[in-house]
């Protein structure tokens, strides 16, 4: 929760589980989702009551942001949803993508339309696996039976009623990650929902990102669970719902054309504001909305992931074992100034942007007798520090314009050897805020922006003036940077079959 000053107050996390029924398989459970939203928010409440904080009078709007492309499909009357969420990362409908550029004869055929790629990345890629594997759930999308949503249109049409009055709406940069709708028109697109037989029917409404979306009605089935104190938020506006690495762009205010941030999350999200058209990629990136406040012309990204960024700290800590916890990647990481000409292609799922190799490789190369962890583990940090490289440098080749600062933010952003290390390869600094929530803040600040609280002119003078950003710069020569280079793109071609 943040005051009028744009500055964190209270706030409560909970962690949802990860559901891998098979390999390749990546779930989660809806109602568990929307049981712990409302833990996050009896929580506050709670919080709020211990401070004095009179929420009725107080609060003045909400804001939503959520993981983009995971897939629910729920029944209207119960409200209950049909299958688990199929999250972003899922890969069961491989066959599906296979299936879909054979018969298209180009993974870009969408492109033009939605700015996306055939890829089991997305929310119609998922869907139509869904219809091609499941008879009863066929049905149901085709008699429009059901409602589709990705994880904010779950969340809203629950916390605004559910099966009594809920609202089933999305945002733009949300829709513009299911492969559904045009990017010029912000509409769903008949074309698109043709190609994969998805009903118009199924589909939310799409409105801004900073808009009216409805307000919180709890019923007395919450208030008979645990949630004693949720009546307390009936009545508040929803005003604002954007896309989880949106929402960081907006948080880290890089609303002009030209600033890009990148997320050292789970994986590594980076977006470039394109600004007012829509860029196409020729380098393998994604176009996409950046976000748009209510009654203004739509911002555009480009936007480039790598797939292993925190999960690979996972992966040193849990299957080769060279470390006890991710707090110890720093110090050791550090305790070499180089990687001993060790590089490490981290490619567990295949490659993403540029590359996007789904037969992509890991791979450890040029050990030697020498090499000890600490080299491997500087050698982790370096691949996603070169693969963040390698997205910016395709924004420069796609949009012409120069990048001269990176901000970033997510849990991997606590390295310090890792932001040296991105800025070495950058050459440009890279900028870390003394608030890297930037994903949360971004949701309050199109659900200010959309109360009519804040206004867009006011953002850069919100937060914390006291709590300075950190900022690094390269330290190293041209000539060293180019030899980095060479050699991680000879390891990335080794990865994947020419």
């Amino acid at each position: 929760m943040y005051n009028e000053m744009g500055e964190p107050v209270l706030s409560h996390q909970e962690k949802i589980r990860i559901i891998s029924p098979h390999p390749g398989w990546v779930e989660q459970d809806p109602m568990e989702i929307l049981e712990l939203s409302k833990v996050c928010l009896e929580s506050i409440v709670d919080k709020s009551k211990r401070r004095g904080i009179n929420l009725q009078r107080q609060l003045k709007a909400v804001g939503i942001t959520n993981q983009r492309e995971t897939t629910i499909l729920w029944d209207p009357v119960s409200g209950k949803p049909l299958c688990n969420a199929v999250v972003w990362s899922d890969k069961r409908n491989t066959d599906t993508i296979n299936d879909l550029v054979k018969n298209y004869g180009d993974q870009n055929y969408f492109r033009p339309e939605c700015g996306l790629p055939i890829s089991t990345y997305f929310s119609a890629t998922k869907l139509k696996h869904k219809m091609d594997t499941d008879p009863q759930i066929k049905k149901l999308i085709k008699n429009e039976q059901c409602k589709f949503g990705t994880v904010d249109s779950w969340v809203i049409w629950n916390l605004t009623g559910g099966p009594f009055g809920g609202v089933h709406v999305t945002d733009v940069t949300n829709a513009s990650r299911t492969m559904l709708m045009n990017l010029d028109s912000l509409s769903w697109s008949p074309t698109l929902c043709s190609s994969f037989s998805i009903p118009l029917g199924i589909l939310p409404q799409i409105k801004p990102s900073s808009d009216f979306f409805g307000l919180m009605n709890f019923s007395e089935r919450d208030l008979a669970a645990k949630f004693n104190n949720l009546h307390e938020l009936s009545g508040i506006p929803i005003n604002g719902v954007i896309g989880d690495q949106q929402s960081a762009l907006v948080g880290q205010n890089c609303l002009k054309e030209g600033q890009a941030k990148t997320t050292y999350g789970t994986g590594c999200f980076m977006l470039f504001n394109s600004g007012a058209r829509p860029v196409p990629s020729r380098n393998g990136l994604l176009t996409t909305v950046a976000y748009q406040f209510a009654l203004e012309e739509p911002v555009y990204a480009l936007e480039g992931s790598v797939a292993v960024a925190g999960s690979g700290i996972d992966w040193l800590k849990d299957n080769l074992g060279i470390i006890k916890s991710a707090d110890e990647i720093d110090e050791i990481a550090g305790s070499v100034s180089t990687t001993g000409g060790v590089y490490f292609v981290p490619a567990f799922g295949g490659l993403f942007a540029p590359y996007w190799r789904a037969d992509a490789t890991g791979l450890l190369c040029g050990l030697n007798q020498s090499s000890t962890k600490a080299h491997i583990i500087r050698a982790f940090l370096k691949a996603v520090c070169f693969q963040n490289m390698e997205v910016l440098h395709a924004c420069r080749q796609d949009s012409g314009i120069e990048l001269t600062q990176l901000c970033v933010d997510g849990g991997m952003s606590a390295s310090k050897q890792l932001l040296q290390i991105q800025s070495d390869l950058l050459n440009i600094p890279v900028i870390r805020p003394a608030d890297i929530e930037t994903t949360a803040r971004g949701a309050a600040i199109m659900a200010a922006v959309g109360v009519g609280l804040w206004k867009k002119t006011d953002l850069a003078n919100l937060g914390n003036k006291n709590a300075l950003p950190l900022v690094f710069n390269s330290k190293i020569a041209d000539s060293d940077r180019e030899e980095l280079i060479k050699g991680w793109k000879r390891a990335a071609r080794l990865s994947y079959a020419e």
